[in-house]
């Protein structure tokens, strides 16, 4: 069994690799840091040209583009509401957050956000490919995190069965997060708010 030691790289396509690298180091400050180009994939051996770049997404991540520019237009799934599939990255700050959201929204790139998740704030957007992205600052508290960990296979188990959202978290979603104990009480699903 293998020993996981992190994401190597994480691979979407793209419309066009130079605008997908130019935007990324834009308005995401992602270094370019290696380009791939085969005219035969080879894993598969299909004579199928591409472009492969990668970009330095921070702390050893690697994000990934394909231009396969003799395929068909790229599209997505249909039967997946838009907001689904996304990538979410991590920032240092709300303020990083807003500082970024501005800077998009300056160039005319629709932002929707910030987004209050309770335990991080997001906005979110899309590149020039259509991927939807997410920015990510971190909020929550140490016994946020505690109170979610004690209740995860509960929820997971319950919404096995009923396919409806399970209520053992629901301090994240009616405010009640904003006056959370750090006294009180840690996953009973019953005890949780």
């Amino acid at each position: 069994m293998p020993t996981i030691q992190k994401i190597h790289h994480v691979a979407y396509r793209c419309k066009d690799a130079r605008q997908t690298v130019l935007w990324y180091e834009k308005y995401l400050n992602m270094k370019f840091v290696l380009a791939i180009a085969e005219d035969k994939v080879p894993s598969t051996g299909a004579p199928d040209p591409y472009m492969h770049v990668f970009l330095d997404a921070g702390g050893g991540n690697i994000l990934a583009f394909f231009e396969l520019p003799t395929c068909p237009e790229m599209g997505r799934d249909p039967s997946t509401p838009a907001w689904t599939q996304h990538l979410a990255l991590q920032v240092a700050s709300v303020d990083e957050l807003l500082t970024t959201k501005a800077r998009l929204q300056a160039d005319g790139i629709d932002v929707v956000g910030p987004t209050d998740h309770t335990i991080f704030k997001s906005i979110y957007f899309f590149d020039p490919s259509g991927h939807r992205l997410e920015l990510a600052a971190n909020t929550g508290t140490a016994r946020m995190s505690e109170r979610l960990d004690a209740v995860k296979w509960a929820m997971l188990d319950e919404w096995a069965v009923t396919k409806k959202a399970p209520q053992h978290a629901r301090w994240m979603h009616d405010g009640s997060s904003q006056t959370e104990s750090v006294a009180g009480p840690v996953g009973n699903a019953a005890a949780a708010p």
